[in-house]
């Protein structure tokens, strides 16, 4: 039976881990046997590039945790070594930058265990095909693009017409408009 100052520190850790699973839009957990230092700090610069909560969790702990927030079908995934992502920005960072390390390593030594999104678990091909989506920026870039596409195709043609007629037509003065 575990000292009452143990328990304690435990209880916290899983309160903790409680509140950062409310407040995420999102996260991952991973099965990260296998990699080297190296490969786990070029992972770690990614999601703090990305502004992701990454850390190593143990299994009973995180469990605890998911079950708190109502994610108990993860609860199966939560054996071997386990590491979890957590976003509370951007709702798609944490399954593009895992899915990135998990090709680099083909399945093999960084695998995705599972996943959630504003409180649904997610299936490893909703994971995939969520990683697959660009970033918001660049979605945001491209609806502003669609946007102005119009706009800049209206002055083309009539910088063309304007051209073809021998130059642009100045403003009548303003005592012609007047009258």
């Amino acid at each position: 039976m575990p000292n009452a100052k143990v328990l304690s520190e435990k209880q916290a850790i899983v309160a903790e881990l409680t509140e950062k699973l409310k407040s995420a839009s999102s996260g991952v957990l991973v099965d990260y046997k296998g990699i080297t230092v190296a490969e786990d700090t070029a992972l770690r610069t990614e999601c703090r590039k990305n502004e992701l909560d990454y850390a190593v969790v143990k299994n009973t702990l995180v469990r605890f945790a998911i079950d708190n927030v109502g994610l108990k079908e993860m609860d199966s995934v939560l054996n071997g070594t386990t590491s979890m992502a957590l976003s509370h920005g951007d709702p798609i960072a944490p399954m593009r930058v895992i899915a990135k390390f998990a090709k680099q390593f083909n399945g093999e030594k960084f695998v995705i265990k599972a996943g959630f999104m504003d409180g649904k678990v997610l299936s490893l091909n909703e994971i995939n095909a969520l990683a697959d989506l660009p970033s918001k920026e660049v979605l945001q870039a491209q609806v502003l693009g669609t946007m102005l596409a119009p706009i800049t195709s209206l002055a083309i043609v009539l910088k063309a017409i304007a051209e073809e007629k021998g130059g642009f037509v100045e403003a009548a003065p303003a005592e012609a408009a007047a009258e």
